[in-house]
C-alpha cells in the first residue's frame, strides 16, 4: 500500500506565512549576501520591525555572521528593532530645522511623552523618532505626524498634537 504525502502547506513550517514570503524574497535574491539590505527591508515590511530572532533567521539563511546582520540593521535609520507605536512622530534634526528650534521641539516632546527619541511609550501608542533631514527645509522646523509633514512647528504646537494622541488615542 502506498502512502500519500500531503502537498506542501501554503505557510512556513513554523506556521507563519510572513516567513514563507520572506523565504521567497531570499530565494529571489538567490541567497546572495549582497542583498542583505533588500531582505531586511522586506522583513521590516512583513513584520513591522526586526526582532532579534528574525535577524538570526536572516543571518542563518544568508550564511552571514549575526553581528553583520545586526550591524546593518542598527546602522540604517529606516530599520526598527522594536515595535512602533500606533502613532509616529518624527522630528527633523537637519541643519535648517535645528537652527529654527528642532532641539527645543524634541526636548519638549521627550518631556511630555516621557520617552526619548527612538523609543515607544509603554502603552504602545506613540513612537518618537528623529530624522537627519526630511528635505522640507523651506518649512523648518518640520515634524512628521503619522506620515504627514507639517512645517513651521513649535514646541507648543507639536506637544498639543501629541497630547491629543495621549488623551484621546485619536489622530
Amino acid at each position: 500500500m502506498k502512502t500519500s504525502i500531503s502537498p506542501p502547506s501554503s505557510s512556513h513550517p513554523s506556521g507563519d506565512k510572513r516567513l514563507k514570503m520572506l523565504d521567497a524574497t531570499i530565494k529571489r535574491h538567490q541567497y546572495q549576501q549582497d542583498a542583505l539590505i533588500e531582505i531586511l527591508h522586506r522583513a521590516s515590511e512583513l513584520f513591522g520591525y526586526l526582532e532579534l530572532d528574525l535577524l538570526l533567521y536572516i543571518a542563518h539563511s544568508l550564511k552571514l555572521p549575526p553581528s553583520r546582520v545586526y550591524g546593518v540593521a542598527t546602522f540604517y535609520h529606516l530599520f526598527s528593532l522594536a515595535p512602533k507605536g500606533v502613532h509616529n512622530c518624527v522630528v527633523c534634526t537637519g541643519t535648517a530645522c535645528y537652527v529654527k528650534g528642532a532641539q527645543a521641539i524634541l526636548a519638549s516632546l521627550e518631556k511630555s511623552t516621557q520617552i526619548h527619541a527612538g523609543e515607544t511609550t509603554p502603552n504602545g501608542q506613540i513612537s518618537l523618532m528623529t530624522a537627519r533631514c526630511l528635505g522640507a527645509c523651506g518649512i523648518a522646523p518640520a515634524v512628521v505626524f503619522d506620515g504627514a509633514v507639517l512645517g513651521h512647528q513649535s514646541p507648543e504646537s507639536v506637544c498639543e498634537k501629541v497630547g491629543e494622541w495621549l488623551e484621546n488615542g485619536t489622530k
